[in-house]
């Protein structure tokens, strides 16, 4: 932002395509509690939705107090979240999906946090995962008993998965314009490579307390990335660009480690949609699940997993041909190496 700009401490950006009518629920959540608009701007950022009218939606629920801007044409989801970034003048950036909400006392402990820690490049809490209907889910999992600035053990959990949910997490602006904003080619892990990025360099807030919700439905993006295996492909993309974020002498451990705990994340997947009847998602897991990691530990859950698999498929069709198409090879437990981009470390 140029310097002598007066700015808000907040931007809410709220990034939506076809988003229903999930987005009056996000607006009001934000509108209750939020400060006038010295203090927070909020704006809806459309990206060339095809149906619904979200426009005449934000007027209804906003009124002049949410800004509205559509795209002329669809720039795809990453890029408008960079978009929103862009926009927002705000010296603290929100990037709330359209279908996720805040819940009351979001905005107010993030600021009491950034006025006690000003180094803080970033705060987080744990979130709520709700359904379609907004029924609770589950929690995130608890990463600290009290408000803390997070230790080394915590980076380290969050290279190895995705610890923090976009709706629980607000960036400062300079922090953003310092890593020059979310990778295009990281669709499904393009937050976990930014909150990567940003964890090792600079102090992060964590406050145990829920206060962001996350929905989980099956028009998702995130749903359509996991119907398809892709979620693992760009796992593997994000664990070897975190590879490259951290010393060398632990990069090959981190790798080790990072691609071992996503073949287990992919045969959990495994499981869960074999529970559901969605047997072709299930595949796609396990075949790139097993193309992360052939450890011992992940072999013995494969085992596990095709055991149950077979058992619900019988005898009419054999199994493992399927997994293991004939251009793919087979996994080995040889070494392993890092390529991804200029910026990665040969192992």
């Amino acid at each position: 932002m140029p310097k002598g700009v007066r700015r808000p401490f907040w931007s809410v950006m709220i990034p939506v395509y076809n988003p229903g009518d999930y987005l009056k629920d996000t607006l009001l959540s934000v509108l209750a509690q939020a400060p006038g608009p010295e203090e927070m701007e909020i704006e809806v950022v459309d990206n060339c939705s095809t149906r619904d009218d979200p426009e005449a939606l934000v007027r209804a629920v906003g009124g002049d107090r949410v800004r509205f801007h559509r795209h002329p044409r669809n720039i795809g989801a990453i890029e408008n979240f960079n978009s929103c970034i862009e926009r927002a003048h705000g010296e603290w950036v929100h990037i709330l999906h359209g279908d996720d909400t805040v819940r009351p006392g979001f905005y107010a402990q993030a600021r009491e946090a950034a006025r006690a820690h000003p180094d803080l490049a970033a705060i987080a809490c744990r979130v709520i995962y709700i359904d379609a209907d907004g029924v609770w889910m589950g929690l995130s999992e608890l990463e600290a008993r009290k408000a803390t600035v997070v230790d080394d053990d915590f980076v380290r959990r969050q290279l190895l998965e995705q610890r923090i949910q976009f709706a629980g997490m607000v960036i400062k602006r300079s922090a953003y314009e310092e890593f020059g904003g979310f990778r295009p080619e990281l669709r499904h892990c393009a937050d976990w490579d930014m909150w990567n990025r940003i964890i090792v360099r600079h102090p992060v807030y964590y406050t145990p307390e829920a206060l962001a919700c996350y929905r989980l439905h099956e028009a998702a993006d995130s749903a359509q990335q996991v119907r398809t295996g892709a979620n693992v492909v760009d796992e593997r993309r994000a664990i070897r660009l975190a590879c490259s974020y951290v010393r060398p002498e632990y990069a090959k451990r981190l790798h080790r480690e990072a691609m071992r705990a996503a073949a287990i994340r992919g045969l959990r997947r495994v499981r869960t949609h074999m529970a559901l009847g969605q047997r072709d998602v299930a595949l796609r897991q396990l075949q790139e699940a097993f193309r992360c990691s052939a450890a011992p530990g992940v072999m013995a859950r494969l085992l596990y997993v095709l055991a149950a698999l077979i058992e619900k498929r019988g005898e009419a069709e054999p199994l493992v041909p399927r997994l293991f198409p004939q251009d793919v090879p087979k996994p080995t437990s040889g070494p392993l190496s890092v390529t991804g981009g200029p910026q990665a470390r040969p192992l």
